[in-house]
């Protein structure tokens, strides 16, 4: 009895663990884009679209150091890009790391060969030692995400 009960959890086991792939896995690749993840340093992108004629953000500078401030003060800084794909860039979403950073990002569609900012507010207030405040820019671009970062320190009030 002890062995068909055995047997019966490692058949069962067993099937619990097959996984299918989907229909499209078995047809050919052609069509078919697959999207690749990998860390990627300041101002680069994170993962890629399927499109080839998706537009591309190139940041002319991917981490600005806003050096020492004194705690309260706000650092601001204007990251440039410039749209060098193929069809207009729309960025749906500019978040940061923490409510003290604020983002905020182009409305309007940025055409190919254009230039556009995100112009990033970080208050440090509540805030004491070094910084890494990171931007995550969502958008219809090839890759679609991308991350920019601000990095300082901060100081206490009354020390130099």
């Amino acid at each position: 009895m002890k062995k068909i009960v055995l047997m019966a959890i490692a058949a069962f086991a067993f099937t619990a663990c097959q996984q299918s792939q989907p229909e499209a896995a078995h047809d050919s690749h052609e069509g078919h884009d697959h999207a690749a993840h990998a860390e990627a340093a300041p101002g680069q992108t994170v993962n890629a679209v399927a499109s080839p004629d998706a537009p591309v953000m190139s940041f002319e500078q991917g981490l600005h150091n806003f050096g020492a401030i004194q705690q309260g003060e706000s650092a601001t800084h204007e990251f440039k890009f410039k749209n060098t794909g193929k069809t207009p860039l729309i960025i749906t979403n500019a978040t940061a790391t923490c409510g003290c950073t604020v983002p905020e990002k182009p409305t309007a569609p940025i055409k190919p060969g254009e230039t556009g900012v995100i112009k990033v507010v970080f208050n440090s207030a509540g805030k004491i030692g070094l910084q890494d405040k990171i931007i995550t820019i969502t958008s219809n671009a090839n890759p679609s995400i991308s991350e920019v970062h601000m990095i300082g320190d901060v100081k206490e009030v009354g020390s130099k």
